[in-house]
């Protein structure tokens, strides 16, 4: 068969009443799709929101008896870009009410903001693990969250990701050092403890505009006689409770938004 024959062949097929007819109900049926969600008030891409206040204006008198000891900034443009976002915090923390060689008397914490949640939730495992670091476990905790001398919320329970990982220093003689990380998203006013549960509260803000998650991460440590150390599962879910009864308050009543219209 010849080229010009070929053509002439597929042009006939592309011109048959059934292939025009299904051409037609497929346009139909998106034009009338397209039709539905825009009258049910449906928002499939959801516009930015911003924060109430910048995140690097969090008050530090307001998170007693946790003192703010160094703020660190990301430099590298290149990390700035992985991460998909510019508002975020990266404190070093002591809790000062805690004895001086307790485990959890100080905490790393990273919060993130995501105003235009159109991006894959940044998850530390991905960091971490891509820096050589070895993932020992991992697994979805309950925190309950209590109010306080500074805050009123009611006592509630949240969901938040534990997960132990494995390193070598050179100090430690080629023996591994276990240390945990957490971490939360907070996402349109409920809490996720990882990438999924995130994605799925997003995904069920059908008739919202705006959509928002952020993610607070956070470890505990103590460097007393020049050594690092690391609490025990216990004692960091204790922790993390009594940090997150504090932080997530502020988060709540001056930097997150309080509606999505």
């Amino acid at each position: 068969m010849t080229q010009k024959n070929i053509r002439s062949t597929i042009r006939a097929n592309y011109l048959q009443p059934a292939f025009l007819i299904c051409v037609g109900v497929l346009a139909l049926s998106a034009s009338a799709m397209s039709a539905v969600v825009k009258l049910a008030g449906i928002y499939m891409k959801k516009e930015p929101l911003p924060l109430k206040s910048p995140l690097s204006r969090l008050d530090s008198s307001k998170i007693i008896p946790y003192k703010v000891i160094a703020k660190e900034e990301i430099e590298n443009p290149d990390v700035l870009e992985s991460l998909g976002t510019e508002d975020y915090i990266q404190w070093n923390l002591e809790d000062t009410s805690v004895p001086a060689d307790s485990k959890v008397r100080f905490c790393t914490l990273f919060i993130t903001y995501y105003g235009q949640p159109d991006k894959v939730p940044h998850v530390p495992e991905e960091c971490y693990i891509g820096s050589g670091l070895r993932r020992i476990s991992s697994e979805t905790v309950m925190l309950t969250i209590k109010p306080g001398e500074r805050n009123t919320v009611k006592e509630r329970q949240i969901n938040a990701h534990y997960i132990v990982f494995a390193m070598t220093t050179p100090d430690t003689w080629g023996s591994e050092i276990t240390f945990p990380v957490f971490y939360t998203f907070g996402v349109n006013g409920e809490y996720a403890g990882g990438r999924e549960d995130t994605r799925l509260i997003l995904n069920k803000n059908l008739f919202g505009k705006y959509s928002y998650f952020s993610k607070v991460e956070w470890k505990f440590y103590n460097n007393s006689l020049g050594r690092v150390t690391y609490p025990d599962k216990q004692d960091a879910l204790v922790g993390s409770e009594k940090l997150l009864s504090v932080i997530l308050p502020v988060l709540e009543k001056e930097h997150w938004p309080s509606e999505l219209w």
